[in-house]
Parts: C-alpha cells; structure tokens; sequence
C-alpha cells in the first residue's frame, strides 16, 4: 500500500485537530476572547466618540452604549439612544484555524508559535468585532448618514469595512499568520504539493 504524502498527511491532520479545536473553543471562547473585547472596546470609545458613550465588557459578552438617537415608533416620536450588545467571540474562531494547522505541521516551538499567533490575532479580530458593532449601530440607524451625522461617502466605507471584517479577515488572518510562521514547513511540505510535475523529457521516456 502506497504510503500518504506528507501533505495528504498534514491536511487530514489540520481538519481533524480543527473539528477537535473548534468544539474546545466553543467552551473557552469567552475568555480567550476576552482581549478582543478590551481592544474593541478601546477602539470604540477613542476612535468614534460622537457614537459611542461607553462600553461595558465581561466574559462572552460587550455591551456599547451609544450617543445616536432613534425615533420610536410606540413612543409618539420620541427617540431613544441606541444599545449594542455583541459576543467578543463572534470573529476570533480564526483561532482554532491556527491553532489547528500548527499542530498538523508539528515541529519544534509550536509553544512559542502558538503564543504569538494568538496575539498577532486579537487586533485583526478586534477590527473584525468593532466593524459589527458599527454596523449595527448603522443598521439602526436605518442606513441614515443624516441620523449618524456622517457623509454618504463616509457610511460606504463603514459598510466595505464590515464587509472585509467579516467575510476576509476571519478565516484569511489566521491562514496568514500561519504561513509566516511556519514558512519552512510551508517550503518544504505545501509549495513542492502544489508545484505542477515536470513532464519527462523524451530521451528519458524512450533510451532508444
């Protein structure tokens, strides 16, 4: 029996360890999450503070207090402020990502490497969360630049950021940040998969 190529080996091995990290995440998550809530939380309130009053934070949950008011319908026009309430965790499942495919390309280190890959994550996760906490905040306002005092063109750099925050960079940083660190497994293992064969030459194929 034709024994597996490392690579075959390492990409059975990455989504086995991802299935077993994913479902270990999914409990801890709240409190692995929790520096993505502190600097979401940061960002927040320095960087849009004519929309966000405060921001509370626990485990698994970031409430964000906000300075927009709304009409309410049921309240004969008056407006209320809007409150936010969002999971840290929403986007750090990059987590087990790369955590998973440390582990399936072994090697010396992976201690180290796991620690610094986790933190090079959080402030990628952390755009990633305050992006939905504005597009939330947005979505109330019912997409209204005038209600957000914003420009039109301002509103649609809000909703490309939310875009890129949740459909690119949670599952495009963790792949990133692993390449870099494991660039000499990905040199040895993963590019030579990926290279076409060389076709034989025909003084090769035929010696007459």
């Amino acid at each position: 029996m034709r024994k597996p190529s490392p690579f075959v080996v390492f990409v059975a091995s990455a989504f086995g360890w991802m299935l077993a990290l994913t479902v270990l995440w999914t409990q801890i998550s709240p409190w692995t999450s929790y520096p993505v809530g502190v600097i979401s939380s940061v960002a927040l309130e320095q960087g849009a503070p004519m929309w966000v009053r405060e921001v509370r934070l626990k485990p698994g949950v970031m409430d964000v207090d906000t300075r927009v008011a709304i009409p309410v319908p049921s309240a004969g026009g008056r407006r209320a402020e809007v409150t936010i309430d969002v999971n840290p965790a929403r986007y750090a499942y990059g987590l087990p990502i790369f955590l998973a495919l440390l582990l399936a390309a072994r090697g010396t280190g992976r201690l180290m490497r796991g620690v610094v890959g986790y933190l090079v994550l959080l402030p990628a996760q952390a755009f990633s969360l305050s992006m939905y906490a504005l597009m939330q905040l947005v979505l109330a306002a019912q997409v209204n630049a005038r209600l957000l005092r914003i420009a039109p063109w301002q509103l649609e750099l809000l909703v490309y950021g939310y875009q890129v925050g949740s459909l690119v960079v949670p599952t495009l940083a963790p792949i990133l940040v692993w390449l870099w660190l494991d660039r000499q497994f990905v040199a040895k293992v993963v590019v030579p998969a990926w290279k076409p064969s060389a076709p034989a030459s025909p003084s090769a194929a035929d010696p007459s």
